[in-house]
């Protein structure tokens, strides 16, 4: 009986560790956080570079927080996992771990807890950290991406002549848009500042992708904002106006107000107005 449940044990780890394995091999990047939360400030004692380095010694691509990301990353932020080091309590020992989360702050893997008895700090943690990435030794990652992945994520944006004509189309309902604002105001006295767009209290507010962010995705003359799939939910194009774009194939525009993005158009004769959680 104890020998049958300790096969039943043995068995449930290694299916846990496949999993981890195959869900980690879904991603291409880690980006290491550039300040550990139990750190007074950032790479102290070097902990984040040996991160980086410990990770790139196990097969990965790391990068610190903030550098230059590869043109693929830049246009798709869920190729990467975010790797954070955490602290554990401990009485007489430094206990550390890590864990890796998606673009939707869901934990991918957690390491063991790696541990050291050295009382001086920077010993401490450098032995603490150097045992919980070792678990990262026998992974065995391999970068494989998901099916569909490559094409949602590099799609092949051109600006066709159709596009063009949108575009024009766009302006000139923004143009009429703000003269209908104009007239609005001298009738009702309100005075508008800051945008061309006027958030008032008769206008119904809802929030769209609820459920997670939304990833601004640099192309030509824009972005495209994409889902956590990856899908392309819209592509926004510049405008002369600061914090306003034209929505393609759509009578809307995507514009920022008091450090919230919204997205306006017109349905069934009524101004609708959404906000959006963007992320650059």
């Amino acid at each position: 009986m104890k020998t049958r449940f300790l096969t039943t044990i043995f068995a449930c780890l290694f299916i846990a560790s496949a999993f981890s394995q195959t869900e980690l091999d879904n991603y291409k990047y880690i980006i290491v956080s550039k300040k550990f939360d139990f750190l007074k400030s950032a790479n102290q004692y070097q902990l984040n570079d040996l991160s980086k380095f410990l990770l790139n010694k196990y097969g990965f691509q790391a990068l610190i927080e903030g550098d230059a990301y590869p043109e693929d990353l830049s246009r798709n932020r869920c190729l990467a996992l975010d790797a954070d080091v955490q602290k554990e309590p401990g009485m007489f020992k430094t206990k550390l771990k890590v864990e890796l989360t998606n673009c939707n702050d869901k934990i991918v893997y957690t390491s063991k807890i790696g541990e050291s008895r050295e009382k001086e700090y920077k010993k401490s943690y450098t032995e603490a950290i150097r045992d919980a990435f070792s678990s990262f030794e026998t992974l065995g990652y391999k970068y494989m991406p998901k099916a569909g992945a490559l094409s949602a994520s590099e799609p092949n944006v051109t600006v066709t002549p159709a596009t063009s004509n949108e575009i024009e189309k766009l302006k000139e309902e923004i143009k009429t848009l703000k003269e209908e604002k104009v007239v609005e105001v001298v009738e009702t006295k309100e005075v508008l500042v800051e945008t061309p767009i006027a958030i008032t209290e008769q206008v119904a507010i809802t929030e769209v992708s609820a459920s997670g962010v939304l990833y601004a995705q640099a192309i030509k003359n824009g972005f495209q904002l994409v889902d956590s799939s990856p899908k392309v939910l819209y592509r926004m194009y510049n405008t002369q106006l600061s914090d306003v774009f034209l929505v393609e194939n759509k009578s809307a525009i995507i514009f920022k107000k008091d450090n919230k993005w919204f997205i306006e158009h017109h349905e069934n004769g009524s101004l609708k107005l959404n906000l959006l959680n963007i992320k650059f």
